[in-house]
């Protein structure tokens, strides 16, 4: 993270150190994460002009009926849908680019799938909200110069924000400025002439509005790929990082699912109910993952109900990847999900589905009940780790007789190795895949303990037909669940508070909610302002013209809760008794004379398998440029 010097020496809430604040990455920092956010923004620029040469083609061929010249523009249209498929490659490439947002020393674990950010142009905010501030509020624009620079400089540091809590601090605060914005400068009457264009996290297509909402989603779905960044870039094999891990899954989720509640017509597909329902089933199906690598972290233990445990972990983990990859096979999500990520979500539950048989298998072909071994618990164990037992045998009947165990405890191995060879062949289905060299030695690692364990157990005097084992009934001690972080609803100060911020020196108060006040004295208006709740109280006020007799200026602004809330740019009707009224809205404050805008409401052992097969882990090392991963 770099320190940015404030342009206009304005104060800022967060923490200052020596006249600076923190502002965000730099962003030409040339670390593997910036390198790849640098490349999506130039995709995104070829994107939108190639589609721009499409449309004028397009319309071209429309408006035209020289023969000669619709065949230029046919040809010239499939130049432009070539490069246009041609960049979309490029970008499900860098979507693919999983490797550089691991952790730097992670090299014993299966990576994690992380979010990329979203994209934007810049937006000048600048002669849009002074011609408002003047229009609207009467006042003049150039005095709030320095609060909309700081506007800017906030949106500019979101588009590189560190990866670490105050990364998502820094996009918080500025989610929490738009609400501000949208009261104050949004009507919903009229458009102020302000356009936000993003572009899709996954296709790259532009989107562009004058709704700020499109902002506004934006930056959710900007913090849920940054807490999910956060979790890929944790340290795998310590307790605190996976505790790490999983409370970024979790928050990345809980993001997401805010974000379909609160924002249900997105125009861009990647922020569609259906894809973001997917993208949560993704985070809560890495942060399972990282609760199963919590768990063995210390190692499995040799002994029969472990065994039997962890096997149902890592059914739960295989199952909620299965729950994944359906999600991702469907019309039309398959076609805008990068084909990696399919690919993986379907390795994944082979893989972990091929542990849960491997440890019954252990458990069953290790262990015999002896005397000393409590039975009845033995039974129950076995009896709730499938739906139906195998054959129709009882569970009592398998655990007693040596042969049966032997002949289930097989039939699990066999699944076993069918489940990892289909995860070694998913793998090499996808070329981003086959870059993963952790991921490949893991699988070969997994299916060679298998085997081994397989031939140990064989008979060269055994022809009998192997049965098929049961599928093994998913279950876990914590399932992952989301969690909407207090990020989402961080309270700041609103950058233009000084905007109507209560009475003008010079207004006289005449009446306050429904009691007429023009001949109370102060004390006795003081009380009635005092006893105003959060709700507020209707107050009616005179201005006096100035000596030039000019028409009072049209203005209106309606208060509740503390929140400025701008409704319409019509004054409201003035009374010819009341000299031209104005009614306005306020909440209790703690002084008359400080009044402010806070914001009152804001919302033996076993381990698993490794690469070296001796013990040791061959750790490969990533480039030199990966190591700045702290950076952006």
């Amino acid at each position: 993270m770099t320190d940015t010097l404030i342009p206009n020496g304005c104060k800022t809430n967060g923490p200052v150190e020596n006249g600076y604040f923190k502002k965000g990455c730099n962003p030409f920092a040339q670390t593997g994460r910036s390198k790849l956010q640098n490349k999506r923004a130039l995709l995104n620029q070829q994107i939108i002009k190639q589609m721009r040469m499409r449309a004028g083609a397009e319309n071209l061929l429309k408006a035209t009926s020289n023969n000669k010249v619709r065949e230029q523009v046919v040809l010239e249209l499939s130049y432009v849908n070539s490069d246009l498929q041609l960049l979309m490659e490029q970008l499900e490439g860098l979507n693919s680019s999983v490797e550089v947002y691991q952790n730097v020393q992670e090299t014993a674990s299966i990576p994690l799938i992380p979010l990329g950010l979203k994209e934007t142009k810049d937006v000048d905010f600048s002669v849009h909200i002074k011609d408002f501030i003047l229009e609207h509020y009467s006042e003049d624009g150039s005095n709030f110069q320095d609060q909309i620079d700081d506007l800017m400089d906030l949106r500019q540091a979101c588009r590189t924000p560190s990866r670490n809590p105050s990364g998502v601090d820094l996009l918080a605060n500025y989610f929490s400025q738009l609400s501000f914005l949208e009261t104050r400068f949004f009507s919903p009457t009229r458009q102020l002439g302000i356009f936000f264009t993003w572009y899709d996290s996954f296709t790259g297509m532009p989107v562009c509005q004058q709704n700020i909402s499109l902002e506004k989603a934006s930056m959710l779905f900007n913090m849920a790929a940054l807490y999910s960044q956060i979790g890929t870039r944790a340290d795998r094999q310590t307790q605190a990082g996976l505790e790490d891990a999983i409370a970024a899954f979790q928050k990345s989720a809980g993001v997401l699912h805010f974000l379909k509640e609160t924002f249900t017509h997105t125009p861009s597909y990647d922020m569609s109910p259906a894809m973001l329902s997917m993208l949560i089933r993704l985070m809560l199906a890495q942060a399972q993952e990282c609760m199963f690598e919590l768990i063995t972290l210390p190692g499995i233990r040799n002994e029969f109900f472990s065994l039997l445990k962890m096997a149902q972990e890592a059914a739960k983990v295989g199952e909620t990847y299965s729950q994944v990859h359906q999600s991702m096979i469907q019309t039309p999500i398959k076609n805008n999900v990068p084909f990696f990520w399919t690919t993986m979500s379907h390795l994944k539950t082979n893989h972990y589905n091929s542990l849960g048989h491997y440890f019954v298998s252990t458990a069953l072909l290790d262990h015999q009940l002896t005397p000393s071994d409590d039975e009845d618990k033995q039974e129950k164990a076995l009896s709730q780790l499938y739906d139906a037992m195998p054959e129709g045998r009882s569970p009592l009947d398998i655990l007693k007789n040596k042969d049966d165990r032997r002949r289930i405890g097989k039939a699990h191995l066999q699944r076993s190795v069918m489940g990892h060879e289909e995860a070694i062949r998913t793998h090499s289905c996808c070329r981003h895949l086959q870059k993963l060299d952790i991921l490949s030695d893991i699988l070969q690692a997994s299916l060679k303990r298998s085997l081994t364990k397989f031939d140990q157990n064989d008979k060269e005097d055994e022809f009998t037909d192997y049965m098929l084992a049961p599928d093994i009934i998913s279950k876990t001690e914590k399932k992952a669940e989301m969690e909407i972080p207090a990020a989402i609803k961080v309270k700041v100060t609103d950058l233009f508070h000084r905007l109507a911020e209560g009475l003008r020196e010079g207004d006289y108060i005449v009446a306050v909610g429904d009691t007429e006040c023009k001949w109370l004295g102060v004390s006795d208006v003081m009380k009635l302002l005092k006893d105003v709740d959060e709700e507020g109280v209707n107050i009616r006020v005179v201005s006096m013209m100035d000596s030039s007799n000019q028409p009072m200026p049209t203005k209106s602004a309606t208060y509740c809760g503390g929140l400025p809330k701008t409704y319409s740019m019509i004054c409201l009707a003035h009374d010819e008794d009341d000299k031209n009224p104005k009614s306005r809205k306020v909440a209790k404050k703690p002084s008359f004379l400080s009044w402010g805008l806070k914001n009152k409401k804001s919302s033996s052992m076993l381990s698993l398998p490794t690469a070296d097969y001796n013990g040791l882990w061959n750790r490969p090392t990533y480039p030199n440029s990966y190591n700045e991963s702290a950076l952006y």
